[in-house]
């Protein structure tokens, strides 16, 4: 430790430089993923909003469980499958995969696809789970 902060004492501008460029970096994914929402502002959206919800997840792991009323298109068939999702592309989609980190991929096709509202869920059907959210199985 002390030798960790003795390198940051004699190398000041060069650790400067290393935050800066790691947080420009996370700041510019984040950008890219889309929009996220909390398992607690789906759920609102869901009720409020009559929000759709896209479960990304392979067949098999969205039969096990998954948010009721969800759709179920696997990323692997996403590109393909896209065009079933069309007639809702003025309403909120919630994007929902494993932990939320693969769902920016799908949000990002959405959204140059035309797909206007199309957000993640943040964290996933992980943490949807983890919040006592209720899951549905096929």
């Amino acid at each position: 430790m002390e030798q960790l902060i003795d390198f940051i004492g004699n190398h000041t501008m060069m650790v400067v430089a290393w935050v800066m460029t790691l947080g420009m970096l996370l700041f510019t994914e984040n950008l890219k993923s889309g929009k996220s929402v909390s398992a607690a502002e789906a759920t609102r959206m869901i009720n409020k909003e009559n929000a759709v919800v896209l479960d990304i997840r392979a067949t098999k792991d969205f039969s096990a469980g998954h948010v009721a009323n969800s759709i179920n298109i696997p990323l692997a068939d996403f590109d393909r499958r896209m065009s079933e999702l069309n007639q809702y592309k003025d309403k909120p989609v919630i994007v929902v995969c494993n932990m939320g980190q693969t769902a920016g991929t799908a949000c990002r096709k959405m959204k140059k696809a035309g797909f206007s509202q199309a957000v993640r869920l943040s964290g996933g059907i992980t943490d949807w789970r983890h919040q006592n959210m209720p899951v549905v199985a096929k």
